[in-house]
């Protein structure tokens, strides 16, 4: 008889391991955010009296939630304020939604965060300053949503950084000088905003940057000689701005380029013949500033 309790204490327990349930705390946050977005309405619904392995889009691992995934799932409303109580995950995937609101700060909570994608939806309001606190993101995907005020200081804590793409949004102000400090970044996506300020030298920092993209910006005065040491860079597109002065001839170092748009700002005709030489260059567009609106376009395919 001791035997057979043993034995069946033993399977219990075995059994407890496999099934263990993630945190109460997890559990609300999934919950509230199914409320909140109105889950009733959304293309693959869940049902909250399953266990939450069998959820729609999320991903559990050792009894954490590490991965959420509700893409094109007609999420309606806004972030519930309890979504950083989700500290295992590492990757948010929320695009092509209908999400309203700002972006909670508690989402700085998330350290093991690596992906955080929310684009294509109608979030509003600042990109909270938190977001500097995840140092493990590689990827911040915001683009085309309704996102105002500055470009938070604190992003440039976030050494691991390799993608920021942040445009089509409302955001104002200068590009922080911080932002020298994303040494691993790749893309830097920042156009169809309302950014004013000058091009910091501090983007010449960001060895590994492959497309730097400010076009449709209120962006003035000097485009920095500094660029030229962006030897990786493939696409550099810089039109729709206020940028003045001369084109640095030092772009013509840049011997990866496939595209560079420089058209509509006020750069001066005297332009160094060895940019338009650059082998790689497929799109090229130079549209120098004559005065009264009066512009000739100088195109090289």
């Amino acid at each position: 008889m001791k035997t057979k309790l043993l034995l069946s204490l033993l399977i219990l327990a075995f059994t407890n391991t496999l099934f263990a349930a993630v945190s109460l705390s997890e559990k609300n946050a999934l919950i509230d955010l199914y409320h909140s977005t109105q889950g009733e309405n959304w293309t693959q619904k869940w049902n909250l009296n399953e266990p939450i392995e069998k959820w729609y889009g999320v991903t559990i691992e050792n009894d954490k939630i590490v991965a959420l995934d509700l893409s094109f799932n007609n999420l309606n409303g806004n972030l519930p304020i309890n979504i950083g109580d989700l500290t295992s995950l590492k990757s948010i995937n929320l695009h092509m939604n209908k999400l309203t609101g700002s972006i909670p700060s508690s989402l700085g909570n998330i350290l093991s965060l690596t992906e955080l994608n929310m684009s294509f939806n109608q979030l509003n309001g600042n990109i909270p300053a938190s977001i500097g606190q995840i140092k493990t993101l590689e990827v911040i995907s915001l683009f085309m949503n309704r996102l105002e005020g500055p470009i938070p200081t604190e992003i440039g804590q976030l050494i691991n950084l390799k993608k920021l793409v942040l445009y089509n949004n409302n955001l104002t102000g200068a590009i922080p000088l911080t932002v020298g400090g994303l040494v691993n970044l790749e893309e830097l996506h920042l156009s169809s905003n309302r950014l004013s300020g000058t091009l910091p030298t501090e983007i010449s920092n960001l060895n590994e940057l492959k497309i730097l993209s400010v076009f449709d910006n209120q962006l003035v005065g000097l485009i920095p000689n500094e660029i030229g040491f962006l030897i990786n860079l493939e696409e550099l597109t810089l039109a729709n701005n206020l940028f003045e002065g001369t084109v640095p001839s030092e772009i013509a170092n840049l011997n990866k380029l496939e595209l560079l748009m420089l058209n509509n700002n006020f750069f001066e005709a005297n332009l160094d013949k060895n940019i338009g030489k650059i082998a790689t260059l497929k799109n090229f567009e130079f549209i120098p500033f004559k005065g009264k609106k009066e512009q000739n376009v100088i195109v090289f395919d």
